[in-house]
């Protein structure tokens, strides 16, 4: 089953668009309706929680902060310190709340809240995102779903039954930067036929996450919570009980982009990987997957890698054609375009401005630079160039938010992150396999 994004059109790029933005020299440039709407004053006033007040809870929170009409009421989290770290910031924000160490506890007690943001560990998202559901509340929800696929389906079946909104953080799917490569991929066929893609994530030596003198929690409350130590709670992500480790944490981004732009699903995996660096991880440091992916009758290859020891190239992703190459990242600065000689020159690419990247000539990709005949900017271009300049979290956020309000789709809805799901942690069993494996014909089915 191929479920796609309902927010995504595949509406094209016209002839007229490129020959306005290029002749003011502004690039390879567009302005998709999806992400150009406008900003309607919130009707109501959205009462909210935050569950996992963490660093990327906080995160979160901060990016809510941005939009009106979105007002928290509570923060839950396990740890005191996190609970008044995050309540401090709310409260020097007019936002005064209540805390809590217990998620059931606050449905109980906060009956008028609207929505439940999660940001804890992966291995009780499955938990926690389905009581919010059946207690009548809509659900922002971190990737990776879960670090399995049984909680992963069951907060699928829980958005089903109840009825409630269910949106998981992968913040690509509301990035206008994403959409615009879509159309131009999918519609204008700028790089012809896909053969291959790329995508990488690299990051410096990793640290021991570490804890404030005095602020450890005791060793009653950590166990009955799950975790025997403050070590394992603060570095929850190098266990195996309680993430996905790095081809989830990280990689869950990336594959989510090839499955969403090549509009497929894999259909095996072959990864390598192990315990090179860290001693004190139960994960693999490093992980290098390559994907089949079955397009249009032909197979087009897909290489992945995550490594944890450098940070050499950052991230990013790259779809290869025949006739072109398209580079593109949530790094504003990572966008370009590369035509191959060879391909058949398209009317606007002489008139089109050219830049040197990475030893040759390309494209810049640009966002909201659109212009109307007479030189001035279409009102949906500046629309679209204002969303551009938002941190990508707050896109997101305010996708989900408005999928309350007023009914517009989800970017990320349970169903699509089901299946990046699935595709990461076979990736994950591939590498302790040390050979390909196919996924089953109904894996991505819930």
């Amino acid at each position: 089953m191929t479920t796609r994004n309902a927010n995504t059109t595949d509406g094209g790029l016209t002839r007229r668009a490129f020959m306005q933005s290029t002749a003011a020299g502004a690039g390879l440039l567009l302005a998709p309706a999806l992400w150009a709407q406008e900003s309607q004053p919130a009707a109501t006033e959205l009462r909210i929680a935050l569950i996992g007040a963490g660093s990327q809870g906080r995160n979160l929170l901060t990016q809510c902060l941005k939009i009106a009409g979105v007002r928290f009421a509570a923060v839950c989290d396990i740890w005191p310190y996190h609970q008044r770290y995050s309540a401090n910031i709310l409260k020097k924000y007019d936002q005064p709340v209540k805390v809590y160490a217990d998620y059931q506890e606050m449905l109980a007690k906060e009956t008028d809240l609207d929505a439940v943001i999660i940001a804890t560990p992966d291995w009780v998202h499955a938990e926690q995102a389905a009581a919010c559901l059946r207690a009548g509340r809509h659900v922002y929800c971190e990737k990776e779903m879960a670090n399995n696929l049984d909680g992963a389906r069951r907060m699928v079946q829980a958005a089903r039954e109840t009825g409630k909104l269910l949106q998981i953080g992968h913040q690509r799917r509301s990035n206008p930067r994403y959409g615009q490569a879509i159309k131009l991929i999918r519609k204008d066929k700028i790089l012809g036929r896909i053969t291959h893609v790329y995508g990488q994530w690299n990051r410096a030596e990793r640290l021991e996450v570490g804890w404030p003198k005095g602020e450890e929690m005791d060793a009653a409350t950590l166990k009955r919570h799950g975790y025997d130590s403050m070590e394992r709670f603060c570095n929850w992500r190098w266990y195996r009980q309680y993430s996905g480790g790095p081809m989830a944490d990280l990689g869950s981004h990336q594959v989510d982009v090839f499955n969403w732009i090549l509009d497929a699903r894999p259909q095996s995996v072959l990864a390598g990987g192990g315990h090179d660096y860290y001693e004190n991880s139960e994960w693999y440091d490093n992980v290098m997957a390559v994907y089949e992916y079955p397009v249009e009758g032909k197979i087009v290859r897909g290489f992945y890698q995550v490594l944890s020891t450098t940070s050499h190239g950052g991230f990013y992703e790259t779809f290869m054609g025949d006739q072109g190459s398209m580079v593109i990242s949530e790094d504003p600065r990572k966008g370009f375009i590369f035509r191959e000689v060879a391909a058949p020159k398209r009317e606007w690419e002489d008139e089109a401005k050219k830049v040197e990247t990475m030893g040759k000539e390309a494209i810049e990709l640009k966002v909201g630079e659109t212009l109307a005949p007479d030189g001035t900017k279409t009102p949906e271009a500046q629309r679209m160039l204002e969303e551009s300049q938002k941190p990508v979290h707050q896109l997101h956020l305010e996708n989900f938010f408005r999928a309350i309000r007023e009914g517009t789709p989800l970017s990320c809805p349970p169903e699509v992150a089901y299946e990046t799901a699935v595709s990461v942690l076979l990736a994950n069993e591939a590498v302790a396999a040390r050979r390909q494996l196919e996924f089953p014909a109904d894996a991505f089915q819930v």
